[in-house]
Order: C-alpha cells, then sequence, then structure tokens
C-alpha cells in the first residue's frame, strides 16, 4: 500500500507530539496543577512526556498510523486540486468528463457480478478506474488552457513584426540595434513555442479520446466478460500510454511562461537608456 511507504520524510517524534490524545493528556495534566495550585501534576507529566516521546515514536505500529495519516491528508489534497481544475473547466468539458465517469460507473457495477475469486481483479479496476479519471480531468485542463492560449495568440502578426523589426534594423541606432536583435530573438521564440504548445494540444485530445475509446470497450466487454485478465491488460496499457502524455504535459508546462522577462540575456536595464519601450510584452 502507498501508506506503508516511509521515504524518511516524517518526523515521527512531531507526530507523536501534536497525537490529539497526546495534548488531551498534557492539557489535562496542566489543568489539574492549575486546580491544586501544585507544579508536582506537571513534573510527572513532563517525565512521562518525554518517556513517551522517546518510545512510541520507534513503534512501527504508531508509524503505521501516521503515514497512513500522511497519505489520507495526500489524497485529499490530490482531490481539492483535481476539483479545482474541475471547476476551470467550461461546461461542454464537464459534460465530456460526465460522460466518461458514466462510462466507468458501469464497468465497475459489471465488476460487481464477477465471482469472489474474481474479486481481485475488481479491486485492481477500481483503483485503475480511479488514476485514468484523475489523469482525464488533468488532461481536460491542459487542453482547456492550451486552447486558450491558441485562440489568444496569432502567430502571423507575431511573424510580421519581426520581420518589421528585422527589415528596419540597420536603419536603427546601435543601442536600438542591440535591444532589437532581442526581441526578434524572443518574438521567434515565441513562434516556436507556440508550435509546441499547438502539437501538444493535438497529443492531448487524442490521448483523451483514446481514453474515451478504450474504457467505452471495456464497459462492453465486461457485459459478457468471461477473461478479466485480459481486461485488465487492455487498462494497463492505456496507463502507460496516459502516463507518458501526461509527461509530456508537463516538459511542455514551462512553455506558458510567455514574458519576454523570462527570456535568457533579457536585461530590463536596456530598455530605460532609450526613451522607448522595446521590450513591452508583444502584441498578439
Amino acid at each position: 500500500m502507498a501508506g506503508d511507504k516511509d521515504d524518511g520524510s516524517i518526523n515521527y517524534v512531531k507526530a507523536a507530539f501534536h497525537w490529539q490524545y497526546n495534548l488531551i493528556t498534557l492539557a489535562g495534566a496542566l489543568g489539574f496543577a492549575v486546580v491544586s495550585a501544585s507544579g508536582l501534576p506537571l513534573l510527572l507529566a513532563a517525565g512521562a512526556e518525554l518517556i513517551y516521546l522517546s518510545t512510541i515514536p520507534q513503534n512501527s505500529r504508531f508509524q503505521r498510523l501516521v503515514r497512513s495519516w500522511q497519505f489520507a491528508e495526500q489524497k485529499k489534497q490530490q482531490q481539492r486540486g483535481l476539483s479545482d481544475l474541475f471547476r476551470e473547466l467550461p461546461p461542454e468539458m464537464r459534460s465530456r468528463y460526465a460522460r466518461l465517469d458514466a462510462v466507468c460507473q458501469a464497468i465497475r457495477e459489471n465488476y460487481k457480478r464477477l465471482s469472489s475469486t474474481s474479486q481481485m481483479f475488481a479491486e485492481q479496476m477500481e483503483s485503475k478506474l480511479d488514476g485514468l479519471s484523475q489523469s482525464y480531468v488533468r488532461l481536460l485542463n491542459s487542453a482547456f488552457h492550451h486552447r486558450q492560449y491558441l485562440n489568444t495568440t496569432n502567430p502571423d502578426t507575431i511573424r510580421k513584426e519581426s520581420a518589421a523589426l528585422q527589415a528596419d534594423l540597420e536603419k536603427e541606432p546601435p543601442r536600438v540595434q542591440e535591444i532589437n536583435r532581442k526581441r526578434i530573438e524572443i518574438l521567434g521564440k515565441r513562434i516556436e513555442k507556440f508550435d509546441k504548445i499547438k502539437e501538444n494540444c493535438q497529443i492531448v485530445d487524442a490521448q483523451c479520446a483514446a481514453i474515451e475509446d478504450v474504457l467505452q470497450l471495456i464497459r462492453d466487454q465486461s457485459v459478457t466478460m468471461h477473461d478479466p485478465q485480459q481486461i485488465s491488460e487492455h487498462l494497463d496499457n492505456l496507463v502507460k500510454d496516459v502516463e507518458q502524455t501526461e509527461e509530456t504535459v508537463r516538459e511542455v508546462e514551462g512553455i506558458f511562461d510567455l514574458s519576454p522577462l523570462g527570456m535568457p540575456d533579457f536585461d530590463p536595464g536596456d530598455l530605460g537608456n532609450t526613451g522607448k519601450t522595446y521590450g513591452g510584452r508583444v502584441r498578439n
């Protein structure tokens, strides 16, 4: 289980101290000390706390419990993040997800009819369907933002502006030439990024369609299922494809930083000596 893995990042002593039962005990000792007007309860509590903090954090059962807390919290954060991504989607993409979710639910219902000896396949299927649904939301969100960028960026305008700068370059003073060469470089990078985003958008669209097709096939096959292992293999192959696509999306995420100030060798101080704004945001 994911919650049984220890990556060394957990402070078990801190977790033991902040455990609600420990805090309740400490609060009780403090309250008793106040009522009795004696410091003895605090001394006894301090001694017991030292013993507690030196033993409980080393206990394997407690460590598993803390890891389960961490895993549950990570799941909650992941779910909140997915909910935020889903809320960003336009209505047509939300409807698209709803249709896929209905297909997943039909697959789950069909798997419930399996014999008890085949229920392990149902558990594996549940985990894979959840993972694919989450990936599908992330891909839809990426496709949405890709299209927003493509719809608000005109590559022809960028090319024309670059060509105009290039044509007038030799007529400008040396300092202006230096700045405009950097602008031409920036505009070239914007064209390159536009092409990459356009290609990536096509990849994401194709992967979303592939998820829909494969899950619909699995739903159809699960109606008269004879070999759940074969269907599970279909999902395994799909999961691998989706993971590769998501990795591609992550690699292209940096493309959305289109500010000229994020470009290499761009010095904002270059703009202050000319009396003109040559390095401002490029018009689309």
